[in-house]
């Protein structure tokens, strides 16, 4: 998935990052939070517009800044940031209203083939977990970081 992203700034935990969407509507800040639940590895994903008065993040605004793509991209990059850092993470997501899980999954089918390579996916519907399929309307979703093995060739000297 090689799309364009804004730059990222995370919290040394890296449980919360910020970036700064740029549009039409000018630069509209945005943050993304990771949150731990009561079961173990498991993180509640929290996205919205930074509440500049508050410091916390809306997830009701509507930004309409023409960048929603990049906006997502950086989204997702927060994610490969966050389960680099917590490989055990399982990230669960949903929209703050119907339409907005509707949009996740649509980004999610769109870019499934990449995504797979690295994550393994998963939706809930009707409070039942399954492997994320196109085409079925989820009420939340959740990734975990495939294990990445590294393979190297050691060249011992005689």
């Amino acid at each position: 998935m090689n799309l364009e992203k804004y730059i990222l700034k995370a919290e040394d935990s890296l449980m919360v990052f910020e970036f700064t969407s740029m549009g039409p509507k000018g630069a509209i800040p945005k943050l993304v939070k990771f949150s731990e639940t009561n079961l173990k590895d498991l993180y509640n994903l929290a996205f919205g517009d930074k509440d500049l008065a508050k410091g916390d993040l809306n997830d009701l605004a509507i930004s309409n800044n023409g960048d929603s793509e990049k906006v997502l991209a950086t989204v997702v990059a927060s994610v490969y940031a966050f389960t680099d850092y917590y490989p055990n993470a399982y990230v669960y997501a949903t929209g703050s209203t119907k339409a907005r899980t509707r949009l996740y999954r649509m980004g999610i089918t769109k870019y499934i083939k990449d995504i797979v390579k690295d994550f393994d996916i998963y939706g809930m519907r009707n409070l039942e977990w399954g492997i994320f399929e196109k085409e079925i309307e989820y009420d939340a979703f959740l990734a975990k970081r495939k294990t990445v093995t590294l393979h190297y060739e050691h060249r011992g000297t005689k």
